[in-house]
């Protein structure tokens, strides 16, 4: 669905039949930050958050960089809750106020570190046995601004296909598990 607010925005099913993903064309939370309210907040902590517990029905909230995931009791359908959540975005995005305020509490080291672990844990075991039975090895060098810097050793070092295998394979596979990753570079 398209708002009048400049902003895109979609729903998508989620395995959680009482939560639906509220895809937009803007950004919801700072890149690498995610949040998750399982009780309503401050208004200075998230302004989005307390919007959306303001509607009935509504038990949690979690913003990623351009989502927000609205939990439901099960007791209450979607089809009463849908516009009042898209007009509750709308409004708040549109007026400007941000889904986290100043009185949120960015972890982002501990969100770095998460992150660090989750991209050499698919590494570790996704990429590298594959890379390895092709004579080479991927190694993890470092993570800086959504970009994952990576040595190639082996057969990949100079390989023409190491480009490929960067962006289609590699950078593929992490963006989709890890929302955090914007790209894969060799260093």
């Amino acid at each position: 669905m398209t708002s009048d607010l400049g902003f895109r925005m979609h729903a998508e099913r989620t395995p959680n039949p009482n939560s639906i993903k509220w895809v937009l064309g803007n950004q919801v939370a700072p890149h690498g930050v995610t949040a998750h309210f399982d009780a309503p907040p401050a208004q200075d902590e998230s302004p989005l958050a307390a919007r959306l517990f303001g509607i009935d029905g509504v038990v949690g909230v979690f913003f990623a960089a351009n989502f927000v995931t609205v939990t439901k009791r099960e007791d209450v359908d979607w089809t009463d809750l849908a516009q009042p959540i898209v007009d509750a975005i709308k409004a708040c995005l549109g007026a400007g106020d941000g889904a986290l305020g100043p009185a949120f509490v960015f972890e982002r080291q501990h969100v770095e570190a998460d992150v660090v672990a989750r991209i050499r844990q698919v590494l570790e075991n996704e990429i590298r046995p594959v890379v390895a039975m092709d004579g080479g090895d991927i190694v993890f060098a470092g993570f800086r601004d959504g970009i994952v810097e990576l040595y190639l050793h082996g057969s990949c070092s100079g390989c023409p296909s190491s480009t490929a295998t960067l962006k289609f394979g590699i950078e593929t596979r992490l963006r989709e598990v890890i929302p955090e990753v914007e790209g894969v570079v060799a260093l």
